[in-house]
């Protein structure tokens, strides 16, 4: 994308309304706009993001056998009732009718929907288990909606859920989840530290949370540095064996990890005091099983084998998609602007003409462009340098291409790692090798 043609506002002075270091980025940055209470347009650098987080989670998704489907935002409140949760939801729930009074709501979660799907097509246990998810966009009326994405009204989400024909495999299907997650924030650049959640009154202990630290997170948490040297692209996990699957959860849930509510002085007091690690934390997923509450209340049942019906057994899992992308913004970013890591960030590398007009600068730009131009971003504003480099120091590119008139007429650039600051001259072939392989 040329810059000079692009829909990037950026804004030079932070926004008074925005609180918090990603509201101010990202409004900063040209990534979304507000347009009512809690409720963002996504311009086209952030929209680049969403899909980019998307399409991690849906191949690590993809990855542990869950089919993707696309459920509608709006829902029929019939199904809430026969939940029993149409009228307990509260009024973060936002209540419709169409033209003929049929009741409506726009969908904050989708349990319901989800269990009807499922039980309109699976009737015996020769179907089962099965793991559906997708990644929609899910609206809850926010009393006060803050923080930007943070705390939005409208929010983009991966919701996951599995049905199990009993409790063990649903605790398998738990940790095959578990493993897609620690996966997929890999993937994403980031360290989200699962940590035990409260299951309230279903009861049990498979619930958990997952923080990306950063010093504005709204929950305190302790855990054990022994949780950090975990590599889970290069651990291999047999999927399909249950017995590895419960050695990969043991060796997860093992070290100490907790929020601020579930902190236990005692177990904490027991970690060597060298492991221990304490901070904020965002919270960006949640993993949980809650066995027949849905199948039980909707009297979804299949045939199993010996011929009885039974009620099959649920997990729900979910991701905050753009909830991810101010998190991330929170956990990397300087006093400069944000610090993208390469593997969701809009462009690759900005390219950094210093000369416009040059015939040498502007002709080794263009080459360099169209080596690969939906990754690259090209400044080719007639702007000055300085102006140049604090916008891309701002949108947060991995990398960026600093052409000027001098080295442009020995084919050579100057190339900029953003996260570290480091500066390399080198030639154009050697700089793309680098930016590329990334």
């Amino acid at each position: 994308m040329r810059l000079s043609r692009s829909f990037l506002p950026t804004l030079k002075e932070n926004p008074a309304e925005a609180q918090i270091v990603s509201h101010r980025l990202m409004l900063r940055a040209g990534l979304v706009r507000q347009t009512a209470s809690g409720i963002y347009a996504w311009l086209p650098a952030g929209l680049k993001v969403l899909r980019n987080i998307s399409q991690i989670v849906r191949e690590e998704q993809d990855r542990v056998g869950a089919q993707e489907v696309l459920m509608p935002t709006l829902q029929s409140a019939d199904l809430w009732k026969r939940s029993g949760r149409y009228d307990a939801y509260g009024p973060e729930m936002l209540r419709i009718q169409d033209r003929h009074k049929r009741e409506l709501l726009y969908g904050p979660t989708n349990e319901e929907m989800i269990t009807d799907l499922f039980g309109q097509a699976v009737k015996s246990y020769k179907d089962m288990p099965q793991v559906l998810y997708h990644i929609q966009w899910k609206f809850r009326d926010e009393m006060r909606p803050r923080f930007g994405v943070m705390r939005g009204r409208e929010f983009l989400m991966k919701d996951a859920y599995s049905f199990d024909l009993d409790y063990a495999s649903a605790v398998a299907s738990y940790h095959r989840m578990m493993l897609a997650y620690l996966r997929t924030f890999q993937r994403l650049g980031v360290r989200a530290v699962p940590m035990r959640a409260d299951t309230g009154p279903i009861g049990g202990e498979l619930s958990h949370e997952f923080l990306i630290l950063a010093p504005t997170g709204e929950s305190g948490v302790f855990y054990d540095a022994a949780l950090e040297d975990q590599d889970w692209l290069d651990t291999p996990v047999d999927v399909e064996s249950p017995t590895a699957l419960e050695a990969f959860y043991t060796r997860v849930t093992t070290p100490y990890a907790a929020t601020d509510e579930m902190h236990d002085t005692t177990a904490w007091d027991a970690v060597p005091e060298d492991r221990r690690r304490e901070g904020r934390g965002v919270e960006v997923g949640h993993i949980f099983h809650f066995g027949t509450k849905y199948t039980k209340a909707m009297d979804v049942s299949v045939i199993a084998a010996d011929g009885s019906q039974i009620y099959p057994e649920m997990g729900s899992y979910g991701i905050g998609v753009s909830r991810l992308v101010g998190a991330i913004i929170e956990a990397s970013h300087d006093e400069n602007g944000i610090i993208w890591p390469a593997s969701i960030a809009p462009f690759k590398a900005a390219i950094l003409n210093l000369k416009v007009g040059d015939e040498t600068c502007d002709a080794l730009c263009e080459r360099i462009y169209n080596e690969n131009p939906e990754e690259f971003l090209y400044d080719d504003r007639s702007d000055r340098a300085g102006a140049k480099f604090a916008d891309a120091d701002l949108m947060g590119h991995p990398w960026q291409i600093v052409v000027g008139p001098r080295s442009a007429k020995e084919g050579r650039v100057e190339l900029k790692r953003r996260a570290t600051g480091e500066r390399h001259d080198l030639s154009v072939e050697d700089a793309l090798a680098l930016v590329l392989a990334d």
